[in-house]
């Protein structure tokens, strides 16, 4: 288990900009990686109704469980790596695994075994470093969707928040309200389902 504080600036982009931004950092196609997330949540949505969220990511052939929850300022990330045995179970509709992340989850007054898997969100990503803090360029594919994405991490979010409004102005890039992928995946769930009960 091991936990980390994550600061992130992120803005969705219009194809012709994650382009602009793949040239402008010399990004080729052997650069990016390929990350799969598989969200989970209780049918009522427990965790998002406290702002946090739950996935276990499948990077370089490691399945990660993670639970992101609000703090002051930024995330806080809990992370469990879990063996593919473990992965697949919870992927099959099996409970979350215990360990620290079942204990946080009950400690939210949420019932680890109500957690169900929603499903899943692969990302193409290209990192480079970029002004003391990770500049990130997602496409990520979700339930018919495809979106582009820019990310700057930093550990400090004063200085980071000024450089990532000076890369998007830099870029002609206008700011716009994003939402985090777990939420796009959800609206976008949500968006089916009411389609499916509207036809």
């Amino acid at each position: 288990m091991s936990q980390e504080l994550e600061i992130e600036f992120k803005n969705i982009l219009e194809e012709v900009e994650y382009l602009q931004l793949l040239t402008a950092f010399s990004i080729s196609e052997d650069k990016k990686i390929i990350q799969e997330n598989f969200y989970f949540d209780t049918p009522e949505f427990s965790l998002k109704g406290v702002g946090a969220a739950l996935r276990i990511r499948k990077k370089n052939g490691i399945c990660t469980l993670t639970l992101k929850q609000p703090v002051k300022r930024g995330l806080l990330e809990t992370h469990q790596v879990l063996s593919k045995e473990d992965a697949e179970q919870m992927l099959n509709g099996g409970n979350i695994i215990e360990g620290e992340v079942a204990s946080i989850i009950k400690g939210l007054s949420i019932e680890p075994l109500d957690v169900r898997f929603f499903g899943s969100l692969k990302t193409k990503r290209a990192e480079v470093d970029y002004k003391n803090g990770l500049l990130v360029l997602d496409k990520s594919y979700y339930l018919n969707q495809i979106d582009f994405e820019v990310e700057y991490e930093v550990t400090d979010e004063v200085s980071g928040k000024l450089r990532f409004k000076e890369l998007l102005e830099q870029y002609k890039i206008p700011i716009r309200k994003t939402d985090n992928k777990i939420l796009r995946f959800y609206n976008r769930k949500k968006q089916i389902l009411l389609g499916e009960e509207l036809t």
